[in-house]
């Protein structure tokens, strides 16, 4: 190995461009043809193009296929046949192939009771399958005929034998409507700060432009009435998820904002949960399942967010490693149990007022 490496060194400084000034306009020729080799072990593709053409021979005429096929055949019939080591004379060696008979099994003859020779004998299908299906003998029916038999009283199986080779009936699900939501007046009357609406739902509206869902995130910076914001499966990217961060920073109203199955990247995704850090009011964010996965950063910084976070109480997202999946649960699990004890206070405190307020007005009496 020490040798061949010697001998690979002193070439490693060599000039190329010197080497090929040096060479004369046949040696050029030649490593040009070489170059022009292709690679001939590419069994995908055709024979001809594996190398160049070496034939220095001109073309004598056309190709005639039916030439071609009557020379080969010649050639083939001119060619002696190789002789049999052992010539073939028709004559038969060895017993002939007999195939065993198989024999049915004795099947032995059950005595019962007559009672049950009785009952058995006048029981018609339905009722042999359903006290087939007791026994355990489910290969008489369907799995849910079978279950079915089991936890009811009643003969389910209707069908008798003739159920073994039926399915389940199918039983087809009406497909979703499709989300009705107006864009334009939905935006005007966010705009317009409208009381009555506290819910925003444009899933799965797939025509939405950019500029229309930025300018969403915009009019909801003044809005104090929407509590529910949902872009699920619009196509949201990138600048609608820093359009919708730089909302959160300053919205006191939203309390819930899902942009799942959309094409938000990393970066899109970290700027909504760094925005949390100047929010108190969010309690619900869900962001899984969008075009592309996060990553390991990504998820580490975002359950480092979570962690020093205090407000939020649901996050919708599945982890793809434990470490962050185990961080992000137990910060949930502390906001829930800390919302619920700020929670009994408040109850507490409401109650003393209460009861503060009888007291004067039963002194004032």
């Amino acid at each position: 190995m020490s040798l061949l490496k010697k001998e690979m060194d002193k070439y490693r400084d060599v000039d190329e461009d010197e080497l090929l000034k040096k060479l004369s306009e046949e040696e050029l020729q030649r490593l040009e043809d070489e170059l022009e080799e292709l690679d001939p072990d590419n069994a995908l593709l055709p024979a001809g193009l594996r190398q160049k053409d070496q034939t220095k021979k001109a073309p004598t005429g056309t190709f005639q296929r039916d030439n071609l096929l009557a020379h080969l055949e010649k050639q083939a019939k001119e060619h002696p046949d190789k002789e049999d080591l052992v010539p073939f004379t028709g004559e038969k060696r060895g017993k002939a192939y007999v195939p065993k008979q198989r024999v049915d099994p004795i099947i032995e003859n059950v005595t019962l009771e007559p009672e049950l020779e009785e009952a058995l004998a006048s029981a018609s299908d339905a009722e042999l399958c359903d006290i087939a299906a007791i026994l355990g003998m489910h290969t008489l029916m369907s799995n849910q005929q079978y279950y079915e038999a089991l936890a009811s009283s009643t003969i389910v199986n209707k069908q008798g034998l003739n159920s073994v080779i039926q399915c389940t009936q199918y039983k087809p699900v009406p497909d979703e409507e499709p989300n009705s939501t107006d864009v334009e007046e939905t935006l005007t009357r966010i705009k317009r700060n409208d009381p009555d609406l506290v819910e925003v739902n444009l899933n799965n509206i797939k025509n939405i432009p950019i500029p229309i869902l930025k300018a969403y995130a915009e009019a909801l910076m003044k809005n104090t009435v929407v509590e529910r914001f949902s872009i699920v499966g619009t196509r949201s990217n990138d600048p609608v998820a820093f359009a919708l961060a730089e909302m959160l920073k300053v919205n006191s109203t939203l309390k819930s904002l899902n942009v799942e199955s959309n094409f938000i990247t990393g970066a899109g995704i970290l700027s909504l949960i760094e925005s949390l850090q100047n929010n108190t009011t969010l309690l619900e964010i869900k962001i899984d399942n969008q075009s592309q996965p996060l990553g390991n950063k990504v998820e580490m910084e975002i359950a480092s967010i979570l962690e020093k976070n205090t407000t939020l109480l649901k996050f919708g997202y599945h982890f793809t490693q434990q470490g962050p999946r185990l961080r992000g649960s137990n910060a949930m699990m502390n906001n829930n149990d800390l919302g619920g004890f700020y929670t009994n206070i408040h109850t507490c405190t409401r109650r003393i007022h209460r009861c503060i307020m009888r007291t004067r007005v039963f002194q004032g009496k």
